[in-house]
């Protein structure tokens, strides 16, 4: 174990009865109704700044301050420390209380410990463990919380361990998962980790290894946690060999053998040395099912996850996306969620079944529905989107299949291969995960990935589908086929994303390209360097009859589909904008709750004016990296010589791109990148995410590992943001 201290439950008890706290938090909570949202909210803000605002008694104080002190005896300066919490009610027999309280990591410096422990007893007044206690009748003031303080590993490896099946409570397995870098992207989710089954009657023989690729870890450099790309070569590479996983188990064994009883292990590794940070009893096993549940009807699947908590139920679909809306969800209905988190409990109370499009055996939707005792099916990827609002489904349980319709217990599903796997985990994000698209073919199949919309669709691949260049064909007196094979192409995005927004780029052939269309030869002139020619909004107004056509086609789609947006690309100054704004709105394209007109940030006077483009009153801007490294590196993106000098994490660029995201947020103006550096790399993504960008729109296969990297930048983001506060 990591060397450490513990901060006592006693200590709490004391504090909370030398300051009077302890009273002032009965009579706060003296006849709350929690199951009043409103209500328990505010009761548990009003009792968490109680205990914020109070110090620390002076005693108690320099007791943590002098064991912190101890910890980094022979350092150079401050270590870092793990501060984690453990209530004294937590992982009871019948009540796991999963993630009811806080852990802040890399806390450094005497201060910022002392300011963490009080935050971990203010996370026992969090709304969510108020209303656990009064579910199972805890009385509030007699749960205590004890704060262990150890020493951050700083790990090349980690993950968890269980010392049993957490599906079925089989006793005779071990299962290890294991990512790259700190726990944190494991713990969360944001990675989908390794997976080894070991089995304890075969002297720890190794039953089954799941490899999954890891673009990204979170490394500790200089002070901070930074999220940084694994080689290629390294992605797909186990995360541990035979000897270590089989090493990892006998110590699960051990810690079994000394609690007598199951448990939930985070362990880690650090220069080949292992730690275990964190060991906790297994509350919600339940026996293995002697005989499968048997099921007859017409049994039509429709989506599958893993089967996560044993049983089937039937009931219809209510969808919900955060904790502010389980109020609608009601008693017999199915509750289908991104992700659940410990504020979703009382409408996971009132469902009959649940189903999750992320999170895998132990994550928190899985725990606590096999507490609850009701029917789940986690990881499935896409409920949110395939299953409708009130449409009658069955949840099974056991398999990891969600069925539609109502379904009887007679006989078996057929096929023994219609199980769920272990699907990849999606968390819910609050920066919106958009996708570059621009192939109408690919609308319904990337539709049904969990993306919030297309942040780029462009138009240069139906035109190229279209096959002859707009201009020849208008002078054919073909403008028709022009507008409505356009249109077509638009509307079916439209359509396979509806209601999601579609922000449509317009057209951006550049000269060269528009060359190999028919009849383009003879309508575009050559260009030396057509990267920076005639192009974008400076075409516009030089051909605006064009421009209009396209303005009609945006027109003709959105008398059918109201979530297409329209953007700019590749304007060179403010006055282009302003008189591209002018032939839109003449089109009678106005911009209001449903229309938004948005314009690309690519060129370096958009950077440096960028004050001056939001004031005339555009609704987003969208980073095209791409552009921007080549214009501000001065470097050809299609030149091979300079590729290896090409990189968007250029200081310049990173600098450019944080500058544009703070001056859209001061005007609280969207702000999203759609250049190839979101897909590429994660220090872009969380630079984004850090510096407030509203969204990020990325290549259809990067959906997922993005989402991944922002809740976990985000959780890291907010944790950083309580201690300061």
């Amino acid at each position: 174990m990591p060397p450490g201290f513990i901060v006592t439950a006693k200590a709490y008890f004391d504090f909370l009865d030398l300051t009077d706290i302890d009273l002032k938090i009965a009579s706060r909570l003296k006849n709350l109704d929690v199951n009043n949202t409103k209500d328990l909210n505010q009761a548990a803000a009003d009792i968490q700044k109680e205990i914020l605002k109070k110090p620390l008694p002076e005693k108690l104080a320099q007791e943590i301050s002098t064991a912190y002190q101890k910890l980094y005896t022979g350092s150079a300066g401050n270590i870092f420390v793990a501060v984690r919490s453990s209530a004294t009610a937590e992982d009871l027999p019948t009540a796991s209380f999963a993630g009811q309280q806080k852990t802040f990591l890399n806390i450094s410096g005497t201060e910022e410990v002392l300011k963490a422990v009080r935050l971990a007893w203010a996370s026992l007044f969090e709304a969510r463990a108020i209303y656990y206690r009064a579910v199972h009748k805890f009385e509030h003031l007699k749960v205590g919380i004890a704060v262990p303080v150890q020493k951050m590993v700083q790990s090349d490896v980690s993950g968890i361990m269980f010392t049993v099946d957490p599906l079925t409570g089989s006793a005779e397995k071990i299962v290890i998962e294991a990512g790259w870098g700190l726990g944190e992207a494991v713990v969360s989710g944001a990675v989908t980790p390794d997976r080894y089954v070991l089995s304890k009657k075969d002297g720890l023989k190794i039953l089954e290894k799941k490899i999954n690729s890891q673009e990204w870890k979170i490394v500790k450099v200089g002070s901070q946690n930074k999220h940084v790309t694994i080689a290629k070569d390294e992605q797909k590479k186990p995360k541990l060999n035979d000897a270590e996983i089989k090493e990892i188990a006998r110590f699960g064994q051990k810690i079994e053998d000394h609690y007598k009883f199951p448990q939930d292990i985070e362990w880690a590794i650090e220069k080949g040395k292992i730690y275990f940070v964190q060991s906790r009893p297994v509350t919600t096993i339940k026996p293995v099912a002697p005989e499968e549940e048997k099921l007859s009807g017409k049994l039509e699947i429709l989506v599958k996850g893993i089967g996560a908590s044993l049983g089937i139920a039937c009931g219809p679909v209510k969808i919900i996306h955060s904790p502010k809306e389980i109020d609608q969800v009601g008693k017999g209905e199915v509750l289908v969620t991104e992700k659940t988190n410990p504020d979703f409990v009382p409408a996971m109370r009132r469902a009959v079944g649940i189903v999750t499009d992320t999170g895998g055996v132990t994550s928190h939707a899985a725990i606590v529905s096999r507490e609850m005792g009701i029917p789940c099916v986690v990881g499935t990827g896409k409920a949110t989107s395939v299953l409708k609002m009130g449409q009658v489904i069955s949840v099974d349980g056991a398999k990891g299949l969600v069925y539609k319709g109502k379904v009887s217990r007679e006989e078996s599903p057929p096929g023994k291969t219609d199980g769920g796997g272990f699907a990849e985990e999606i968390p819910v994000t609050a920066t919106k995960v958009y996708v570059n698209l621009g192939e109408p073919s690919q609308a319904e199949k990337v539709g049904k990935l969990p993306a919030d919309g297309v942040g780029l669709l462009r138009a240069e691949f139906i035109i190229a589908g279209i096959g002859e260049h707009p201009r020849a064909l208008v002078k054919a007196n073909k403008s028709e086929i022009y507008v409505n094979k356009l249109a077509e192409g638009i509307s079916q995005i439209c359509q396979a994303f509806f209601p999601r927004p579609v922000v449509y780029r317009a057209t951006d052939f550049k000269t060269n390209e528009y060359r190999n269309l028919k009849g383009g030869e003879k309508i575009e002139i050559s260009e030396n360097n057509p990267m920076i020619g005639y192009r974008g909004a400076f075409r516009y107004l030089k051909e605006p009859d064009l421009f209009k056509l396209e303005l009609e086609a945006v027109k003709k789609v959105r008398k059918n589909f109201e979530n297409l947006w329209l953007m700019i690309p590749f304007v060179r100054t403010v006055e282009e904008l302003q008189n591209v704004k002018e032939i839109i709105e003449g089109e009678n394209l106005r911009q209001g709750p449903d229309f938004k007109l948005w314009m690309m940030v690519e060129i370096p006077s958009n950077v440096l004016l960028i004050d001056d483009f939001l004031a005339l009153g555009i609704d987003g801007v969208s980073i095209g990296s791409n552009d921007l490294t080549q214009l501000i590196l001065g470097i050809d993106r299609d030149s091979q010589i300079l590729a290896e000098e090409f990189d968007e994490r250029n200081e310049a660029v990173m600098r450019a791109m944080a500058h544009v995201i703070k001056k859209c947020r001061r005007r609280h103006v969207s702000c999203s990148i759609c250049g190839q550096a979101a897909t590429t790399y994660p220090e872009v993504v969380e630079m984004m995410v850090r510096e407030g960008a509203t969204s990020v729109s990325v290549s259809p296969d990067a959906i997922i590992a993005t989402r991944r990297l922002i809740a976990s930048v985000e959780k890291k983001l907010l944790l950083s943001k309580i201690i300061e506060g």
